[in-house]
């Protein structure tokens, strides 16, 4: 009886996360439906984000079911080659920094090691597995090459959490110092914004960020203290932003998900977007990988959350739909046996759940 509750289970765990992906995907669409329709706003955007979000996550927990090993490593290739070889992805000047050339690229190669350290982890021979992580540390290094500093910084992150990952016993522990990692970046964002650093923090930030950018977001701000229940409509930022108009050349965009959010959907938007984080992170918290997986890629969709707080990285669909692909990967439950990497607990004792919290 013990044997046969397990299994049913984790299939109410794994139920309870879907279903709950399903509503704040849900909502997501039919918010953005609801605020165009108050501002004449254009909701294709958003829409489309969100398709492509449940579309990696779902291709993300069929190919890891199958393919462990071989789904995240083709994945991680495939963000590389995006990263190197795809021009289309640069939008402009205006994201060079101070995320390299742009956010998109400091995502995609966060993603892609992430996906390579967590196929590193569902690798049994040590061979593969030694293969993999030096692809990851290959990938860190591409950054560079490339200029993106903060995409170094987050693969280099990305790699050191998944090598310390399995040391850490309880992964609600884990996920939940993620959260609040994107929670201080959010809110530093904020106080930079609203200027309410000290003068010398505040001017040694802006110099990173750009001064361009911190007008962006006082625009976005703005807008949200103007209409803070439907906000001004999606896509409609860059036809009101005083800063947008007087640029040379705009993309449209404010440099950050959360005040573009706050700006177009109002604070119900923003909410919306917490929520949608607060599902990968509980859909992790349920998944029935070993804990290594869940904390390597909660690690790096943290590290895509904080370059999507002060970058334009959400708003390409190959970056949200690698999102999705790496969450749906390291929420599968493969055919085959993984290694036990997490069998025991520090005091020596063998588990009988997985999901240790």
């Amino acid at each position: 009886m013990a044997s046969a509750a397990g299994p049913a289970s984790a299939h109410e765990r794994r139920s309870a996360s879907d279903a709950t992906g399903v509503v704040v995907l849900g909502a997501c669409a039919a918010w953005s439906l609801i605020t165009a329709a108050a501002h004449g706003g254009r909701p294709e955007g958003v829409l489309l984000a969100v398709l492509a979000v449940a579309a990696g996550y779902a291709s993300g927990r069929i190919c890891g079911e199958l393919l462990p090993v071989a789904a995240p490593s083709a994945g991680a290739l495939a963000g590389l080659a995006l990263a190197v070889a795809a021009p289309h992805i640069n939008p402009g000047a205006q994201a060079t920094s101070p995320l390299g050339r742009t956010g998109a690229t400091a995502a995609l190669l966060t993603l892609s090691a992430g996906a390579a350290c967590c196929a590193a982890w569902a690798a049994r021979p040590p061979g593969p597995r030694l293969v993999l992580r030096l692809l990851a540390a290959g990938i860190a290094v591409t950054a560079a090459v490339l200029g993106s500093t903060s995409g170094f910084v987050a693969c280099l992150g990305v790699l050191l959490c998944s090598l310390a990952a399995d040391r850490m016993h309880r992964r609600a522990v884990g996920l939940g110092g993620l959260a609040l990692a994107v929670t201080l970046v959010t809110g530093a964002a904020w106080a930079i914004a609203e200027d309410r650093l000290p003068d010398g923090l505040t001017s040694s930030l802006e110099g990173q960020l750009t001064q361009h950018r911190v007008l962006l977001w006082h625009d976005a701000l703005d807008m949200t203290a103007r209409e803070p229940g439907l906000g001004i409509g999606p896509g409609r930022f860059s036809e009101l932003s005083p800063t947008v108009t007087q640029s040379l050349a705009p993309d449209g965009k404010p440099h950050s998900a959360p005040f573009q959010q706050a700006a177009e959907q109002g604070l119900p938007g923003i909410v919306l977007l917490a929520a949608v984080f607060g599902w990968v992170l509980y859909a992790l918290w349920r998944s029935p990988r070993p804990t290594p997986v869940v904390l390597t890629a909660g690690a790096a969709l943290t590290a895509l959350a904080s370059i999507a707080a002060v970058g334009n990285a959400l708003s390409f669909t190959t970056v949200t739909a690698g999102a999705g692909l790496l969450a749906g990967l390291a929420t599968a439950r493969p055919t085959t046996a993984e290694p036990a990497v997490d069998a025991k607990d520090p005091g020596g004792k063998t588990r009988s759940d997985p999901l240790d919290r």
